[in-house]
């Protein structure tokens, strides 16, 4: 087991100034449009990530040429993806639900399997729907084998996506290039975090594809080539929250650089939010400054377009005044853990009042004090526990390495920060 990260205490209100790594969730689809492409293609402003490792060790396992310098990946020409391969997914969802849908496009075996916990997250909608539209898979969830044949007819599948967005997006990614391209219509409850496949259709679009998405949770694509774009990555905006919760739980100034104008970024969505907790949020000149109330509110929110900002939210929420609603997120429960039931357990060993709901969680105000907070080897448990702590002293974080899945070396990040303190 790592050693316990003991969560540094603010001496005072935070005053930073932050530079964010580029967003994995951009750089992902990137990689895979550019390897799509099957011309040079560069991405600049990846983050050094262990996700974005994973995908660019499985293009290489496809067979695509794959270079990281710096935050700067050049992806390579190639005739096309081929197999037999082995995947490592590791624990990230971009890789085990956006490669299989290209893979199938490979000549050859293509196995996969990721960590202990990636076993565990729901695989079998994907599967399913690659089965449908001419694929042979083998298995249901990680570890899985996909046997291609070179391509597959492609057409028309109904899948059910309530419990990931990613399940939409993965097969939106690739599906220009099957024979007859590809329509998806989900049918369900409603699709969680629908700015992701915003981003999606956003960036397809970009790369020269025509997609259809006028008719509610129905996206047509058409078959034909992706388009060869060098992609500028913008700075990951859900990794940004946890800095800019430090100013409003310590009643500091926080800016983040290179915040964009308009995006399809959940983590955008922060804004509002720490708006509605009684911090002041401005927005000018590329860059976002949040400083924080005397007192934190709590808040009653919907967060299931934006679900991976509830760990930075109950956090919040855990140092607020009043009481607590975070509403729409059961599909959390499928994330790297069940993250409601982790933020309940260790809201609570810290002294916390935070309960379980049927779509969320109901946080009340409580005396907090010190202890060792669980990580799960989610990373943004880690970031909520290093929130909590800079205003509790005695918090350890149990697995601060599991940042590292987003965010490159994020305990020097904070201490950097933290560094401004006064």
């Amino acid at each position: 087991m790592p050693q316990p990260w003991s969560a540094p205490v603010a001496t005072g209100s935070v005053h930073a100034t932050v530079t964010i790594p580029g967003s994995k969730s951009i750089t992902n689809r990137a990689l895979v449009l550019a390897a799509l492409s099957g011309r040079d293609v560069t991405v600049t402003g990846a983050p050094a990530s262990r996700d974005t490792n994973l995908m660019l060790g499985a293009l290489r396992a496809l067979g695509v040429r794959a270079d990281m310098d710096g935050a700067t990946i050049t992806i390579g020409a190639h005739d096309g993806f081929r197999g037999p391969a082995e995947i490592d997914c590791g624990l990230a969802g971009t890789v085990m639900r956006f490669v299989p849908p290209a893979a199938v496009l490979a000549d050859g075996e293509i196995r996969f399997d990721g960590d202990p916990r990636a076993r565990e997250r729901p695989m079998g909608t994907v599967l399913d729907a690659l089965r449908s539209l001419g694929a042979v898979v083998e298995g249901d969830a990680l570890p899985f084998t996909a046997v291609g044949t070179g391509g597959i007819s492609g057409g028309a599948v109904t899948i059910d996506a309530s419990a990931s967005s990613q399940f939409v997006s993965g097969l939106l990614l690739s599906g220009a290039r099957y024979d007859k391209g590809l329509t998806v219509h989900h049918d369900g409850k409603p699709v969680p975090s629908m700015p992701h496949i915003e981003m999606t259709v956003d960036m397809l679009r970009t790369a020269g594809v025509a997609v259809d998405d006028a008719e509610p949770n129905t996206w047509r694509i058409e078959p034909g080539p992706v388009g060869a774009v060098d992609w500028v990555i913008e700075p990951d905006l859900s990794n940004a929250t946890p800095f800019l919760a430090a100013a409003a739980v310590t009643g500091g100034a926080v800016t983040v650089t290179g915040w964009p104008a308009a995006t399809t970024q959940p983590g955008d969505a922060i804004r509002d939010i720490l708006t509605r907790m009684g911090a002041e949020v401005v927005l000018a000149d590329g860059s976002l400054t949040v400083r924080g109330p005397a007192k934190l509110s709590g808040v009653d929110i919907d967060l299931r377009e934006f679900g991976e900002l509830t760990p930075t939210v109950a956090a919040l929420a855990a140092l607020a005044d009043g009481p607590s609603r975070l509403r729409g997120v059961a599909h959390l429960r499928g994330h790297e853990t069940d993250r409601l039931a982790a933020l309940a357990t260790e809201i609570t060993n810290l002294g916390g009042d935070a309960t379980e709901t049927d779509d969320g969680l109901a946080i009340r105000p409580a005396a907090l004090h010190g202890g060792t907070w669980g990580v799960y080897a989610d990373h943004r448990m880690a970031t909520a526990g290093a929130i909590i702590g800079l205003v509790v002293p005695g918090v350890a974080v149990d697995d601060v390495a599991a940042t590292s899945k987003t965010l490159p070396d994020f305990p020097a990040m904070w201490a950097d920060m933290l560094g401004e303190t006064r």
